[in-house]
C-alpha cells in the first residue's frame, strides 16, 4: 500500500478525477441483468464505498465522471464480435438508452457538476468515448477508477488510462467482480502492476486533508 504522503501527492483535487464504471441500475441495482454481480457489489459494500467516494469528491471539488454502458433498442452500432455481447442480447434486463436500467444506481448520487458519459459499443469506458477528451480538458493527471466489473470493464479502464499517460489509483475495495476471489487475484496479479492500489478510507483521508488555499 502507498504511504499517505505518496497517495496524497497523487490525489491533488485540482488534477484528480473520480470515474465510476457501470454503476447503473441494470448492472448493480436490485433488478440487475447480472444478479450475481449486483449481489457481490451490494453485499460486499462496494457500491456503498463508491457512494462515499463520490460524495467526498463532490465536497472537495474533485470532478466525477460516471461511465454508463447502454444500447439502442434496435441494437444498431453495438458489438456482436464476442460471446459476451451476444449473451447480453438475451438477458432479461436490457441496458436500453433512456430506460431506468441505464440510470446511475443509488446510493451513488449524480451532482449537477458531474459528467455522465454513455457508450453504445465496446468494452471500455474510455476507448471510443468522450472520457479521454474530458480528462485532458479538465487537466486531469490522476484517475481514480471504481465500479464494475473487475472481470472486464475495470481492467479495460485502467489499461486505457495508463496507455494515455494518466496515473491511476484503484481503491481495491471499491471495485467488484465475480466470483469474489477473482477480484483480489486481478488486483494482486494485474492491476497492482500498473496502478496504485489503495483502500476507500485511504483515498477519503487524502480528500479530507487541509487544502493549501484554505478551502
Amino acid at each position: 500500500m502507498p504511504s499517505y504522503e505518496q497517495l496524497s501527492e497523487l490525489l491533488d483535487p485540482a488534477t484528480t478525477v473520480l470515474l465510476t464504471v457501470e454503476c447503473q441500475q441494470g448492472v448493480v441495482g436490485p433488478d440487475s441483468a447480472l444478479p450475481e454481480l449486483a449481489e457481490e457489489a451490494r453485499a460486499s459494500g462496494v457500491l456503498h464505498r463508491i457512494a462515499r467516494l463520490v460524495a467526498a469528491a463532490h465536497e472537495t471539488r474533485v470532478q466525477v465522471i460516471h461511465a454508463v454502458a447502454e444500447r439502442r433498442p434496435d441494437g444498431r452500432g453495438a458489438n456482436r464480435n464476442a460471446r459476451l455481447f451476444r449473451a447480453a442480447e438475451r438477458l432479461p434486463v436490457q441496458q436500453l438508452s433512456g430506460t431506468t436500467a441505464v440510470r446511475v444506481a443509488p446510493p451513488v448520487e449524480v451532482a449537477d457538476q458531474d459528467f455522465v458519459v454513455r457508450r453504445l459499443h465496446g468494452l471500455s469506458p474510455i476507448q471510443g468515448t468522450d472520457v479521454d477528451a474530458l480528462l485532458r480538458n479538465l487537466g486531469c493527471r490522476t484517475l481514480i477508477v471504481t465500479g464494475v466489473s473487475a472481470n472486464v470493464a475495470i481492467p479495460n479502464a485502467v489499461f486505457d488510462a495508463v496507455n494515455r499517460g494518466y496515473a491511476v489509483v484503484v481503491p481495491g475495495d471499491a471495485i467488484a467482480g465475480v466470483p469474489s476471489e477473482y477480484t483480489s487475484a486481478m488486483i494482486r496479479n494485474t492491476l497492482a502492476l500498473v496502478a496504485t492500489i489503495a483502500t476507500t478510507n485511504e483515498v477519503l483521508a487524502c480528500f479530507e486533508r487541509p487544502r493549501r488555499d484554505g478551502r
